[in-house]
């Protein structure tokens, strides 16, 4: 089992730039509140910290993300719009295909990988047979003989799984305390050839020096195995925070069904940047509802063993009554 402590906040905070904290979207549509707030926290929690703080395009799924290149350029202007600066270029993943066959082929020699012809209907009635660690793909195309591989080539592509030999790691997150979770043969290419979100993050976190992630508390799972993943490349597994999202009354995550959730939205009711920028803080609690804030003032504010532990719950109704 390994485990990874966080930093001492106080002590990071005098050291200097030690790394970098990061945001990532993906460029399948604008971005929403549950967005925008994550994005804040990422930076706070960066700038607090002494960090760096960067942006990346997340954009190698092409059967989710948009291929209007407006969408990437909308969601970089609306973090100008609340005041979420970046240092260096944008890096967008689609530019750094040969880094992720670079780290493919690494892998390949140690752990080792394996072609995977299984089906989603396959994996899900694998993964719910007794014993069977939650989630975890059960190994079913790993000992293959190469007439076996073969014959199930000849029917459909084949993804390739790295050998993730069903070790338990754990790591302690900012909010959720330790996360303990297996490591099993999950994902590097996709049967379309698509490299997989677990491999492309690690891979350019690694690269780009983030020792801090801060994303949505959805992703929480996947830390043990990208974890695991960072230190076989060789790079310094992050300190994690997994934050609360933003959800509807119904407790759903947010989604443009829940009204005007976007900036663009907000704004054709009058709501800027800067109004929404304070009300995602009043929503930290780092600011009285109403309030007019710099970011100067929430980085002065910020304190992250005072946040909210528990989703943000939002209500149409209150982008109508923000000034």
């Amino acid at each position: 089992m390994t485990t990874r402590e966080p930093p001492d906040t106080a002590r990071v905070s005098t050291a200097g730039a030690i790394g970098a904290g990061r945001f990532a979207p993906s460029p399948t549509s604008d971005l929403h509140l549950g967005n925008l707030r994550t994005a804040l926290l990422a930076w706070l929690f960066a700038r607090h910290t002494g960090r760096r703080f960067l942006v990346r395009i997340e954009d190698l799924d092409t059967a989710r993300v948009a291929h209007d290149p407006a969408v990437a350029r909308r969601q970089l202007a609306d973090l100008r719009a609340i005041g979420v600066d970046c240092d260096g270029d944008v890096l967008r993943q689609s530019e750094r295909l040969e880094a992720y066959a670079d780290a493919v082929t690494r892998l390949s020699e140690d752990p080792g990988t394996y072609p995977c012809f299984c089906t989603r209907r396959e994996i899900a009635e694998a993964v719910s047979a007794p014993h069977a660690p939650p989630g975890a793909y059960p190994g079913t195309c790993r000992h293959l003989t190469t007439v076996e591989r073969a014959a199930r080539g000849s029917q459909r592509n084949p993804a390739l799984r790295v050998r993730g030999g069903d070790v338990v790691v754990e790591v302690v997150d900012e909010f959720a305390g330790p996360i303990r979770g297996p490591v099993d043969d999950f994902v590097l290419r996709r049967n379309d050839g698509a490299y997989a979100y677990n491999l492309a993050v690690v891979v350019d976190d690694v690269a780009q020096g983030v020792d801090q992630v801060v994303r949505g508390d959805d992703l929480l799972t996947s830390s043990p195995r990208q974890a695991w993943l960072t230190e076989r490349l060789g790079g310094r597994v992050p300190h994690y925070a997994h934050v609360p999202l933003v959800v509807n009354a119904q407790g759903r995550r947010l989604a443009k069904r829940d009204g005007a959730v976007t900036l663009a939205a907000l704004t054709a009711r009058g709501v800027d940047g800067a109004a929404v920028r304070s009300l995602l803080a009043a929503s930290l609690g780092l600011a009285e509802a109403g309030e007019p804030v710099t970011m100067t003032d929430l980085l002065a504010r910020f304190d992250p063993a005072a946040l909210p532990r528990t989703p943000w719950v939002w209500d149409d109704a209150v982008a109508g009554s923000t000034p």
